[in-house]
């Protein structure tokens, strides 16, 4: 498997954390809990935005990557 695919791979794992945290957030009754999930969330939000960014990069210096 290449860099490219790891990261992207990565990439979608990391987007499904943040859409499962943000469920656990609203479905939570527990005003702390939401909050932690929340903020849980916000911070893979982050990550999630570092490698797209790395991703474009990726596909930017190998054109082989871009689409895979």
């Amino acid at each position: 498997m290449t860099v490219a695919s790891n990261v992207k791979q990565c990439l979608t794992t990391i987007k499904g954390i943040e859409s499962q945290l943000s469920t656990l957030a609203l479905n939570s009754l527990d005003n702390e809990a939401q909050a932690v999930f929340h903020d849980a969330a916000m911070t893979i939000e982050t990550i999630k935005k570092d490698l797209q960014y790395r991703v474009l990069e990726l596909e930017r210096q190998e054109p082989q990557y871009a689409g895979s």
